[in-house]
């Protein structure tokens, strides 16, 4: 998209340029007003030739052969990069409607059991409660405010608090889902959500390759601390930018969002009031 951005800038001002030259010599070698000059330039680009205006100067002539042969492939080329432009948004969009649907569906097996395992294991989770306490009531400012309080978020996780054992057969069960999400092509063109699922495949290689969890060394500790950290950071962004995404375009998957929020204390699937 940024190459096309470019060419697409170096058309237009190539096209610019050829338009005004062609227009103010037609004014003055063959005496058009400037809305005929304008006409007879671009009718000429684009290769109409309705045949009503016609140079009949020799400076007109070799002007309308310079606009031929420089603002037929500019302009061409223009229409081109605008229509190539339109049909790798409308692929984009496409591509990540797909995205977000895997996403969901991350989220709905894996990702929110796996916040809730590691807020139990983050000593400044009161924060995050705090930040992350998303209602119906969220616009657009809200969720940017909530980004940049996750940016000077420290995360920390003291394993010390929570239950690695329960966070490994927890990984343990989803193996089968982890790696047909890394198998799904389109996972491979998203970089930040292709690392979080290798990092939680990491992070359960890990723990599966410990028999004793209890009995860690404290350098060991540090180590897989240090492996659910890098989770943590990534999970927390991509559920934050998933749960903008619904209340955007999918309303009632926003309100179950919002009532499942694993940093919401108060939290509950049921319906309450009227």
């Amino acid at each position: 998209m940024e190459a096309n951005r470019i060419r697409l800038r170096l058309y237009s001002a190539i096209f610019t340029a050829l338009l005004m030259l062609g227009s103010l010599g037609f004014m003055f070698s063959e005496n058009l007003s400037l809305l005929d000059a304008i006409y007879f330039s671009i009718v000429t680009m684009a290769t109409v030739g309705y045949g009503d205006i016609h140079p009949h100067s020799a400076v007109g002539k070799i002007l309308a052969l310079l606009l031929i042969i420089g603002g037929v492939g500019t302009f061409l080329g223009f229409v081109a990069i605008i229509t190539d432009t339109f049909v790798k948004r409308r692929e984009e969009l496409i591509m990540q409607q797909k995205l977000n649907m895997i996403t969901g569906l991350f989220f709905s097996e894996i990702g929110n059991g796996l916040l809730k395992h590691f807020a139990q294991l983050d000593p400044e989770v009161d924060r995050l409660h705090k930040i992350l306490k998303i209602s119906n009531e969220w616009g657009k400012a809200d969720f940017i405010e909530a980004a940049k309080g996750l940016e000077h978020h420290r995360f920390v996780i003291d394993s010390h608090r929570g239950n690695l054992f329960e966070l490994r057969e927890y990984l343990h069960k989803q193996a089968g889902l982890l790696l047909r999400l890394l198998e799904n092509p389109i996972i491979h063109e998203q970089g930040k959500f292709s690392d979080l699922l290798r990092a939680t495949f990491h992070l359960r290689d890990e723990l599966l390759n410990r028999e004793d969890l209890s009995e860690l060394l404290s350098s060991d500790r540090k180590h897989l601390e240090g492996d659910i950290i890098r989770i943590y950071r990534l999970l927390i962004f991509e559920w934050l930018r998933y749960v903008r995404y619904l209340k955007k375009d999918y309303p009632y998957l926003f309100s179950l969002a919002v009532r499942v929020n694993p940093f919401d204390l108060e939290a509950s699937a049921v319906v309450k009031g009227p």
